[in-house]
């Protein structure tokens, strides 16, 4: 089933709601009396931390994986898996990322969150991320996105953008 961008940041923030209250809240008595969203996950990295420890659900990283338009093929490549196993993944409801996979996950999640800000839609953002960055060493920011300091790199050239600062 296909869904907007709106429909899946929509679904995506009820996830996280139902992830922190049924999950996390056990292990972390973090910000019990309120929902937490997207934004909320991703600007507060005391949220961040409770679940990269918790894990991440494949069911929520299915719903990362609809935001971010990036293919099954492409999250394999990030998170150093085969597509085999987000396959096997896929068919296990109770299937948890382990935390080296969900701090990927998130941290990827943060890059395609800064960079929707920056250039306002996911096929800007995309054709942005393939094409080679004069300020990144003409490499595509793409091929950075699979290590944190590849996404610090990215997000950071995100931000000078944001700011007007180009290269």
């Amino acid at each position: 089933m296909a869904y907007s961008g709106v429909e899946v940041e929509n679904l995506l923030n009820e996830s996280i709601a139902v992830y922190f209250k049924e999950h996390v809240g056990k292990n972390y008595s973090l910000h019990a009396s309120k929902d937490i969203g997207f934004d909320e996950l991703l600007n507060d990295k005391m949220l961040i931390v409770s679940a990269i420890r918790t894990g991440i659900p494949y069911s929520l990283f299915e719903l990362i994986q609809k935001y971010s338009s990036f293919s099954e093929s492409e999250w394999a490549t990030f998170l150093s898996i085969s597509q085999k196993s987000l396959q096997r993944y896929r068919k296990d409801p109770d299937h948890f990322f382990k935390s080296i996979h969900a701090e990927k996950i998130i941290g990827i999640a943060e890059v395609i969150r800064i960079g929707l800000d920056v250039f306002g839609n996911i096929e800007k953002l995309k054709l942005w991320l393939n094409s080679p960055n004069h300020a990144l060493g003409k490499v595509k920011p793409m091929g950075l996105i699979k290590d944190s300091y590849g996404r610090e790199l990215v997000t950071n050239e995100l931000i000078r953008i944001d700011h007007g600062i180009l290269v």
